[in-house]
């Protein structure tokens, strides 16, 4: 999948229109994106669209205020989405609280996502080419969002080398699941 962030209407593609690299913990909020991120509702995110499912749009939101690094803007969103997308945005925010048990434990709640397959396959092709990247990276047939849980945690706590690849396959990650929640927001 390429990712097109014109594809998400004005209000949204403005606010991802600059690629964020995030770091695997809850690094620095983006403050020049705060008020842009107050603004957001659903009706004016996805103005000019009918929603026909408000989880899905409201998941969206949360991950807009993920992927600007305000963890707990966007868990006090998540956390209200009673659906397996609400609960991988939730696992996500605690994974790069870091609270690792606990990221684990709403990854469960997850069970198997659409977006795993191209996940996984997106993970396969970053980590290729990179020198000693973790072999489950490589040959796992569906997604292990447990094991990714325990890289970024190697990766955080110095035990693994992989701060980048996580990270790249973090974004590619945020880039699925936002898809695919706006996706099914407007019924695509």
């Amino acid at each position: 999948m390429s990712f097109d962030t014109g594809d998400y209407g004005g209000v949204f593609s403005e606010l991802i229109s600059e690629k964020r690299l995030n770091p695997l913990d809850g690094g620095e909020e983006n403050t020049a994106a705060k008020s842009a991120l107050d603004a957001l509702a659903v009706q004016s995110a996805f103005a000019g669209k009918t929603v026909v499912d408000e989880d899905m749009a409201q998941a969206c939101i949360s991950g807009m205020w993920l992927y600007h690094n305000f963890l707990d803007a966007s868990h006090t969103i998540s956390q209200s989405i009673h659906t397996a997308t609400g609960s991988y945005w939730h696992g996500i925010m605690h994974r790069r609280e870091p609270d690792f048990s606990n990221s684990k434990y709403w990854f469960g709640k997850v069970g198997n996502h659409p977006i795993f397959d191209d996940l996984c396959k997106a993970a396969a092709r970053i980590s290729g080419g990179v020198s000693g990247a973790p072999e489950f990276l490589t040959t796992q047939a569906h997604w292990d969002a447990f094991a990714y849980v325990d890289l970024c945690a190697d990766a955080l706590e110095g035990r693994s080398a992989h701060d980048v690849l996580c990270r790249e396959i973090q974004l590619c990650e945020w880039e699925l699941l936002f898809d695919y929640s706006y996706r099914k927001a407007v019924g695509e």
